[in-house]
C-alpha cells in the first residue's frame, strides 16, 4: 500500500524545489541586468534614450527566459507540469510584447528630441541601419504572435494554424540576438557583460536545441514508433495504437501526454498534444482524439505502419502527485482520456470515485472500458448527463459533496473543457480542499 505522508513530502518538495529554482533564476538575472544598467558603457544621450535602454535590456532577458520555457526542460515539466509552465510562457510572451512596443518608442523619442526632429521621421532613418531593421522585423513578428494569442482571435484559427504562426518565435529570437550583438551598447559594456549575455544565450539556445530537437530525435531513433491499429470509438472519436522498440525506456506514466506527428501523412509542423488514454505497459501506447482540427480529423485515415514522431512524455498529471490515499477522478468530454489512463494505473491505490460529465450517454467515450475498470477496481463511476442548470449542477460545492461526501480527504484530478475545469477548481477551493490535493490538466500549449 502507498502511504500518504511520504508521498506528500516527496511530491511537495519536488514541486517546491522546481518553483524555487525558477524564481531564483528570474530574480538573480534581473538583479544582474539592474547592475549592468547602473554601470552603462556610455551615458545615454538623454532620459528618453536611457528609458528605452532599460526596456531593451529587460526585453533581451525576457526573450532568453521565453526560450527556456519553450525548451520543455524535463526537470521543470515533471515537477510543475506543462500547463502551469505554459501560463509562465503566456505571461512572458505578453511582457515581451509590451517591451517591444516601449523599447523602440522611447529610443526614437529620445533621438527625435536630440535632433529636434519629429518622431515619425526617425522610423525610416533608423530602418536604414541593418541591425535596427532586424529589430524592427522582430518587433513586427512579435506583434503578429501576440495578436493571434488573444482569445477572441485564437478561436478563429485551427490549432494547426495557430501553432504554425507561433513557430515565428524562433525567427524572432535569431533576429533579436543579432540586433543585440551588433546594436546593443549594453552588450559591449565590458568583458563581464559580454560573458553574461553570451552565457545566457548559449544556455537558453542549448536547452532549446537539446529539449526540442536532440532528445526527441534520439528517442525516436531508439524506439522507432509505428501505428499498430486505428480504432473508431465514436463517429468523431478515434484511438490510435502505437508500438515500437523498448517502450519501457520512455518511462511514460498514465496521465501524461506526447506531442504527436505523423510524417508522410501530415506536414512536419502539424503537431498535436494528445494524452495517453491507456496506462502505458512498456509494449504499446494509445492516444484517443476527437475530430476538432484537420490533424485530429485525419487520424481515422492513418494507415497501419505509418511512422510516428513523438515528443515527450510531458506533464505532472500523474499518480506521483498524490498526497492522499483515496482519489476522485473528474473528466468532461474528451478530457476523459488521461483520466481513463489514471484509472487503470495500478499505483493509484485506495478508494476511487470517477465523475464523468457529458451531454448525453452517447457522448461518453470509452464508457465500456470505464465500467470494466470500475468493476475490477471496486470503484464508483458516475456518468453525469444533461444540460447544466439550476437543477443540474454536479460540480457546484453542494453537488460535489453530494457525490463525494469525503472529498476534502481525497486527491482530486480534473481534466476537461476550460470552463468546466475552472468551475471544479473554484468549488474545490470553496470546499477548502487543500491546494496540494487539487490537480488539473489544461492543454495551453506553447509553441
Amino acid at each position: 500500500m502507498i502511504t500518504a505522508t511520504p508521498q506528500r513530502v516527496s511530491r511537495t518538495g519536488q514541486a517546491g524545489a522546481a518553483y524555487v529554482m525558477l524564481w531564483a533564476f528570474l530574480v538573480l538575472n534581473l538583479a544582474i541586468v539592474e547592475l549592468m544598467l547602473a554601470n552603462p558603457s556610455r551615458p545615454a544621450y538623454n532620459t528618453l534614450v536611457q528609458i528605452g535602454r532599460v526596456f531593451g535590456m529587460h526585453l533581451a532577458f525576457a526573450l532568453a527566459l521565453q526560450l527556456l520555457l519553450i525548451a520543455r526542460l524535463p526537470f521543470l515539466d515533471r515537477r510543475i507540469g506543462m500547463d502551469k509552465l505554459t501560463t509562465w510562457h503566456r505571461w512572458t510572451g505578453f511582457t515581451i510584447f509590451w517591451l517591444v512596443l516601449l523599447h523602440p518608442t522611447f529610443v526614437m523619442l529620445g533621438y527625435a528630441r536630440l535632433e529636434n526632429a519629429s518622431f515619425l521621421s526617425r522610423i525610416p532613418a533608423l530602418g536604414k541601419q541593418m541591425p535596427v531593421l532586424l529589430g524592427m522585423i522582430a518587433a513586427g513578428l512579435i506583434g503578429v504572435i501576440a495578436v493571434t494569442s488573444i482569445r477572441a482571435a485564437r478561436r478563429r484559427f485551427s490549432y494547426e494554424v495557430w501553432h504554425t504562426i507561433h513557430l515565428l518565435v524562433y525567427t524572432v529570437i535569431v533576429l533579436g540576438v543579432i540586433h543585440q550583438v551588433y546594436e546593443g551598447s549594453a552588450f559591449k559594456t565590458n568583458n563581464f557583460t559580454q560573458a553574461y549575455w553570451w552565457g545566457l544565450w548559449i544556455f537558453a539556445i542549448g536547452a532549446l536545441i537539446t529539449g526540442r530537437l536532440l532528445l526527441p530525435l534520439v528517442r525516436n531513433l531508439r524506439h522507432r514508433l509505428r501505428v499498430a491499429a486505428v480504432v473508431s470509438e465514436a463517429d468523431d472519436v478515434v484511438s490510435v495504437h502505437v508500438t515500437g522498440r523498448n517502450l519501457h525506456k520512455l518511462h511514460a506514466r498514465a496521465g501524461q501526454f506526447f506531442l504527436w506527428r505523423f510524417p508522410g501523412h501530415n506536414r512536419w509542423w502539424q503537431v498535436n498534444p494528445w494524452s495517453l488514454s491507456a496506462a502505458p505497459d512498456g509494449h504499446s501506447l494509445r492516444l484517443t482524439a476527437k475530430a476538432i482540427g484537420r490533424t485530429s480529423a485525419g487520424l481515422r485515415q492513418l494507415p497501419v505502419g505509418t511512422r510516428v514522431f513523438a515528443e515527450g512524455p510531458y506533464g505532472a498529471f500523474t499518480a506521483a502527485a498524490r498526497t492522499r490515499q483515496d482519489t476522485v477522478l473528474i473528466a468532461g468530454g474528451i478530457g476523459i482520456t488521461p483520466i481513463r489512463a489514471l484509472f487503470e494505473d495500478e499505483t493509484l491505490s485506495g478508494d476511487i470515485v470517477v465523475l464523468y460529465r457529458v451531454r448525453t450517454p452517447a457522448d461518453a467515450v470509452l464508457l465500456g472500458e470505464l465500467r470494466n475498470l470500475a468493476a475490477l477496481r471496486h470503484a464508483r463511476l458516475h456518468v453525469l448527463t444533461g444540460r447544466t442548470g439550476p437543477d443540474n449542477q454536479p460540480f457546484s460545492p453542494a453537488g460535489l459533496l453530494a457525490l463525494v461526501p469525503d472529498i476534502t480527504e481525497r486527491d482530486v484530478f480534473v481534466c476537461g473543457p476550460g470552463p468546466m475545469t475552472n468551475e471544479v477548481l473554484r468549488s474545490l477551493k470553496a470546499l477548502k480542499v487543500p491546494a496540494r490535493q487539487r490537480h488539473a490538466e489544461q492543454f495551453r500549449l506553447a509553441a
